[in-house]
């Protein structure tokens, strides 16, 4: 028995939404992370990208558990001395709720050349409106916990 390897014309993209209202920002994460690499797919292929299109709403009221909320700290540096910059969970969520589940899933995939293509597929609202309608996309309830 040969071992099947897909070739980028055997893949389907199938588009899918998720609320992210109530939902843990870690599960939310992995799940989304497992969605984008293809990997709960039977043809997954680990050097293509197999995986399909996630429309994630509502980001701005995800939860997180224990003291997050105040205790991590995002960081970034402008590249001169003493450029570092830091802003909590709580901020970033209130001004850019779209980049904490993105860092989140960012940090989750491979750390290779398809990791950007990966994210291209990862679309991020801050609520429940989004303009991804025309394609269809299948609603996957995620339980909360």
């Amino acid at each position: 028995m040969k071992t099947y390897a897909a070739k980028k014309s055997d893949i389907t993209s199938q588009w899918y939404i998720i609320d992210a209202d109530g939902l843990n920002l870690g599960r939310l994460s992995t799940r989304l992370a497992e969605l984008l690499m293809g990997k709960h797919k039977a043809s997954y292929t680990p050097n293509i990208v197999s995986g399909d299109i996630v429309v994630v709403t509502n980001s701005a009221k995800i939860k997180v558990t224990g003291n997050k909320m105040n205790d991590k700290f995002y960081y970034r540096h402008s590249g001169y001395p003493g450029g570092i910059k830091e802003m909590s969970l709580k901020e970033m969520i209130q001004k850019h709720p779209n980049r904490v589940i993105e860092h989140a899933v960012a940090g989750m995939l491979p750390k290779n050349k398809l990791k950007d293509e990966m994210l291209k597929h990862l679309k991020v609202y801050a609520t429940s409106e989004h303009r991804h309608t025309a394609q269809k996309p299948e609603i996957i309830k995620l339980e909360t916990k």
